[in-house]
């Protein structure tokens, strides 16, 4: 094993020219396609989007602003500052300008990644697999990207675990370096919530108890002070949203003790929930896997390696000399202390009543390095599996694509440049199966080729078949338009569409015609299937292709028997009512 403070290149050039080439890639990949609709993302992004909207029209920093009223004060205020701030308080409101802070997070992290597996390794090599293969998580690209509080969360939150491994020293301070993770603790606190306090907090407290030898006496009598401050100065930088709301009761009543002491209730028994249902602990059980994405099957590896590692890992290596506390002098001791991350985050959300993924993403920064570190333990099979799930990935979506361009009318839908990264990913595939040696290198290349090329799928939807004319756009500014949405504040999206209307949304499903039920509005929107046309009276003014989300069971059932294109793309069509013309 290597000291981790024994810091070198390795490698041959060409494979470390390899994996720069790889990481400009990645950084293209992560910022190509970032103004779509369509992105990957979670619904979350269009309330975010509402309420920092409407806070930027007020003029004010605070109180947050929603015309939903069950959805003010839920979050802390730093993402909306944020929006505010890169929108130039909405006079330049673009998805570009609101997302781009969220990539530059993203970035941030895979730098610490890097550094890390640099660091720990002593090999250059080690840190370009830990930045791409965090990259190459499908969870990063999904939650990563979009104008949500994963990223800067994730930042904030994998700092104290990062300053640690990068300088165990830290741990010995007894005032800056608290006064420092406190700080940027409350940071990621008051981007997401003060209850991110409790993971962290037990992380260092692990940490320095390790550190102590297990013991329990001089942990207390040597680390409690430093574990204060930091716990202190993060719900202090926290509290500043208290102090500048002007109306702090409503904070706590909705944020406090709906928002947060609300996620431990849950109808029924908690027991039975624990164990069956949506939310029990099997879910979460499989949540590091899921948020890996195409990487799933290495990370599964991961873990069953350090299982059968557990004594290694598990063992507290002292010093020679008589030092009271330890350091992390070799790989293992660093790989330790980042499954102690992992594991904290896990047992800390196994806890409320509603368990999710995305509560474990603080966590896959530590999960890239470990898998880095772990890489050469890592059997080539494993890879060979991602590798050909990757290639099934390419072959649909240039199936999909090619349907779509018969389906569609006109010009040619996709650029010969999309067809040459399909291409390129399948060779790559090919190529890295049939070969020895080569799966382990090539797969994360491989798997962010597929991610750039799904959003180059997506490209199509945000042009001229996905938008409405400039015409059409002049027509309903400053006119009300409604539009058919499945999700909280989904309207949002339209107001990129129609900029300038006054968009509102109602309750529409996929197969809405002119005909059935909707808004007696001067104008309003509905879907259908991409293959019929709308019925009944009023008049088209305009059309574009879209794609269906929220699936119904059934929908989803007839989609696993082959026919995902018919349940997959929808026509959505602006209508004014009154007698139908033809177009």
């Amino acid at each position: 094993m290597a000291h981790v403070r024994d810091v070198r290149s390795s490698g041959p050039r060409w494979l470390l020219t390899w994996y720069g080439l790889a990481a400009v890639f990645a950084v293209f990949t992560y910022f190509y396609g970032l103004d779509s609709l369509h992105i990957p993302k979670n619904g979350d992004e269009y309330p975010y989007e509402h309420i920092a909207r409407m806070t930027a029209a007020s003029g004010h920093w605070l109180p947050l602003q929603s015309e939903i009223p069950e959805m003010r004060n839920t979050k802390p205020p730093l993402l909306f500052w944020q929006g505010i701030v890169s929108t130039n308080w909405g006079t330049s409101w673009t998805l570009w300008r609101l997302r781009w802070p969220s990539v530059a997070y993203t970035l941030l992290t895979a730098g610490l990644v890097f550094v890390l597996g640099w660091r720990l390794s002593g090999q250059l090599e080690t840190g370009f697999i830990a930045l791409l293969t965090f990259l190459a998580f499908f969870s990063t690209y999904r939650y990563g990207r979009p104008f949500l509080t994963d990223a800067p969360s994730t930042f904030w939150l994998f700092v104290p675990c990062f300053a640690l491994l990068w300088r165990p020293s830290l741990g010995g301070s007894r005032m800056a370096a608290p006064l420092l993770l406190g700080l940027t603790t409350g940071v990621g606190l008051l981007y997401k919530s003060f209850a991110l306090l409790l993971p962290v907090g037990l992380f260092l407290a692990w940490w320095h108890l390790r550190q102590r030898r297990y013991r329990i006496r001089e942990f207390v009598v040597r680390d409690s002070g430093p574990l204060a401050i930091v716990a202190v100065v993060a719900l202090a930088v926290f509290s500043v949203w208290f102090m500048l709301d002007p109306d702090p009761r409503a904070i706590v009543n909705k944020f406090v003790l709906e928002e947060n002491a609300g996620k431990f209730g849950a109808p029924g028994d908690y027991l039975k929930n624990f164990f069956w249902g949506g939310s029990s602990i099997w879910r979460l059980m499989v949540s590091y896997p899921l948020n890996a994405g195409l990487l799933m099957f290495p990370v599964i590896a991961l873990f069953v390696d350090a299982f059968r590692r557990r004594a290694e890992l598990l063992k507290v290596r002292l010093k020679p000399d008589t030092t009271p506390r330890l350091e992390a002098d070799t790989t293992a001791d660093a790989e330790a202390q980042l499954w102690m991350w992992v594991v904290t985050l896990f047992v800390v959300f196994s806890l409320p009543s509603q368990r999710d993924e995305r509560y474990l993403l603080p966590a896959m920064p530590a999960l890239a390095v470990l898998c880095a570190l772990n890489w050469h333990r890592i059997s080539e099979r494993v890879f060979k599996i991602s590798l050909a799930i990757t290639g099934v990935v390419v072959v649909l979506l240039a199936y999909l694509s090619m349907r779509l361009e018969q389906a569609v009318a006109g010009d040619r839908l996709f650029p010969v440049t999309y067809w040459a990264v399909l291409a390129v990913a399948f060779i790559l595939v090919i190529a890295a199966m049939l070969r020895p040696g080569l799966a382990r290198v090539s797969v994360n290349v491989a798997i962010l080729l597929a991610l750039a090329g799904f959003a180059g799928f997506l490209h199509p939807f945000d042009g001229a078949p996905g938008t409405y004319s400039v015409d059409i756009q002049q027509l309903t500014r400053g006119r009300t338009v409604w539009v058919p949405i499945n999700f909280a504040a989904k309207e949002e999206a339209h107001r990129f569409l129609l900029p300038g209307a006054d968009v509102h949304g109602y309750a529409g499903e996929p197969d809405f015609t002119i005909a059935g039920p909707g808004p007696h509005s001067a104008l309003f929107a509905v879907r259908a299937p991409i293959n019929s046309t709308p019925v009944g009276g009023g008049r088209v003014l305009g059309e574009r292709l879209d794609i269906a989300t929220r699936q119904t069971p059934n929908q989803i059932l007839d989609m696993l028997r082959g026919n995902v294109f018919e349940h997959l793309f929808v026509k959505e069509f602006l209508v004014e009512p009154g007698e139908r013309h033809e177009r």
